[in-house]
């Protein structure tokens, strides 16, 4: 297990065990792949990020996960896999969200993205990226390092 805090200095922790924070996370966060590009979506408020929200009432994690890439996104995933677990212990609330790799078969264009404007696609991930503008807070911390080291000693990436 991994512990560090994140953009706002809340303590997070990190696992790539199979849920072991909760066996019903709130929340889901999405990282994808598309023709060896990352695909993002461009939230509004908050920047680049990866595709991710919150898991609504009858609806498993999984397919929360599918539901929030293709709204954010407009991609249709081909391959989702279960890569982790974090727990982010905030002043207000705890939040448990579960991390996966989507392996994306299609993007279409849509009417609407809710929240986001859309797709964004990068052939590689800014070294800067912690203090890039362009980017969430989400993308910020090192969830998404210590994930990228595992899908690439996976092979995933």
């Amino acid at each position: 297990m991994y512990e560090f805090k994140d953009y706002y200095r809340n303590t997070v922790q990190l696992s790539f065990e199979k849920h072991p924070f909760s066996q019903k996370p709130k929340h889901v966060w999405v990282i994808c792949r598309y023709q060896n590009q990352w695909l993002l979506t461009n939230h509004q408020d908050r920047g680049y990020e990866f595709p991710g929200g919150k898991v609504e009432p009858r609806e498993n994690a999984e397919e929360a996960a599918l539901r929030e890439v293709k709204e954010e996104t407009g991609a249709a995933v081909r391959k989702l896999t279960y890569l982790g677990q974090y727990k982010v212990l905030g002043r207000e609330k705890v939040i448990v969200k579960n991390i996966y790799f989507a392996e994306i078969d299609k993007i279409e264009k849509q009417d609407t993205y809710y929240e986001t404007k859309g797709p964004v696609l990068l052939k590689d991930l800014p070294e800067d990226i912690a203090k890039n503008r362009k980017y969430s807070f989400i993308m910020k911390d090192s969830v998404l390092t210590i994930s990228l080291d595992k899908l690439k000693k996976e092979g995933m990436v």
